[in-house]
């Protein structure tokens, strides 16, 4: 047995990935232009519409409304789909935080329903059981660019009079049944956080085909402006949420290349799911044949139950990272986040803790993460990941945390 590099061995790749973000002469180009135009903010923008509209079109939705971040993003959804204090939002565990943290932020309550095993999205058949009559909404996360299943999530809202909000933060450009996420859903958020597919260090934008909650998440984001209004006209209630000209700048150029990168992370995804389909103790994630274009924001592979048992997850991050693959550990499940369940107590009056086993063991045992800028690499790179995921198996035997 090849000796692994966490005990001497050579490991088996020690060649860099590529970095992230990823920028050029666009990005350059688009703020000079703003630098000097002096409009960075206020009235007069530009690139900021430019950009909605841009965005708007990529994804065949309607109306876009940018803001600060992608955790207001759905903040704003639910408000403007008129979500309010006391009421309750179904959504995955399985997730970063600030999916929950949305809603808490304006006093909405998130209720946790568990993901598939083989997906790790949403699952639907574990709605419906959890919808009382504070329920005003479910929130899916499209996780890791691959979208949920949208069309019985639809029907399951329908039958409730449920507002379906898309979680697209990872999913810039996924499609399922050809249709571009963000707009199948009332309500659809992204972001632009400094890891994202597209970044601008921050920011997030709102996408929806009615015309009503647009001009509503609008107002939201703009001091309680209407569209047509005098600056100083504040008919709501609302706050400055607004994105910068920089960052729409920057997000222009980002979005000058998302179709090569995503064409590639693609390709890559597919061949490295077929590069670890053989290797013993592992398994991938399954994608639905519903999902036309797939993001992949992150790449997750799981580990088999046989080993996920008897091998403490992170032994594994240990001895592939060693090799020279930047795996990491990925989310705890949000149902048991301590934070969460005090701030849920604190506007319930009840300890509420929910059991989502599969999110659960997900996280605790076996699923590991490769980000997006790893797909952005060669196909040799794919055939290392895959010898050191074989290498690493090997090493594990029965179990043994021994060396070998």
């Amino acid at each position: 047995m090849e000796a692994l590099a966490i005990h001497g061995g050579a490991p088996v790749r020690t060649k860099p990935f590529p970095q992230w973000p990823v920028y050029g002469e666009a990005e350059e180009r688009h703020l000079l232009e703003v630098l000097h135009s002096g409009k960075w903010g206020g009235i007069g923008r530009v690139k900021l519409p430019e950009f909605e509209e841009r965005f708007a079109a990529f994804h065949g939705a309607a109306h876009a409304v940018t803001v600060v971040n992608g955790t207001v993003g759905i903040t704003i959804a639910l408000m403007a789909a008129g979500v309010g204090p006391g009421d309750e939002v179904i959504m995955p565990p399985y997730t970063f935080i600030a999916t929950a943290t949305s809603s808490l932020l304006f006093g909405a309550i998130p209720v946790f329903a568990d993901v598939e095993p083989d997906t790790l999205l949403l699952d639907p058949d574990k709605i419906e059981a959890l919808i009382t009559a504070k329920t005003k909404a479910i929130v899916t996360v499209h996780l890791g660019g691959a979208p949920s299943d949208m069309t019985r999530l639809r029907t399951i809202a329908d039958r409730h009079g449920l507002t379906l909000i898309e979680d697209s933060a990872q999913a810039v450009g996924a499609r399922w049944e050809g249709k571009a996420v963000g707009a199948l859903g009332d309500l659809g958020t992204f972001s632009f956080q400094s890891s994202k597919n597209i970044n601008a260090g921050e920011g997030g934008i709102i996408l929806t085909n009615d015309k009503k909650l647009a001009d509503k998440a609008w107002s939201l984001v703009n001091v309680g402006r209407i569209r047509e209004g005098a600056w100083y006209q504040h008919e709501h209630i609302g706050w400055n949420l607004r994105m910068t000209e920089f960052q729409a700048a920057v997000l222009l150029g980002q979005m000058s290349r998302l179709d090569e990168q995503m064409d590639k992370r693609e390709r890559n995804g597919k061949l490295l799911t077929e590069l670890l389909g053989n290797i013993v103790g592992i398994h991938t994630i399954r994608r639905d044949p519903r999902i036309t274009k797939h993001a992949y924001h992150l790449y997750l592979f799981k580990l088999d139950s046989s080993v996920a048992d008897t091998v403490d997850k992170n032994e594994v991050i240990r001895r592939l990272n060693s090799e020279g693959i930047p795996v990491s550990y990925g989310y705890v499940s949000l149902n048991r986040n301590e934070a969460l369940i005090r701030e849920i107590e604190s506007r319930t009056g009840e300890r509420r803790v929910q059991d989502c086993p599969i999110s659960e063991r997900a996280c605790q045992k076996e699923v590991l993460w490769l980000h997006q800028n790893v797909l952005l690499a060669e196909e040799e790179d794919m055939v290392d990941i895959a010898k050191a995921v074989r290498k690493v198996m090997a090493s594990l035997g029965t179990g043994s945390m021994g060396r070998p």
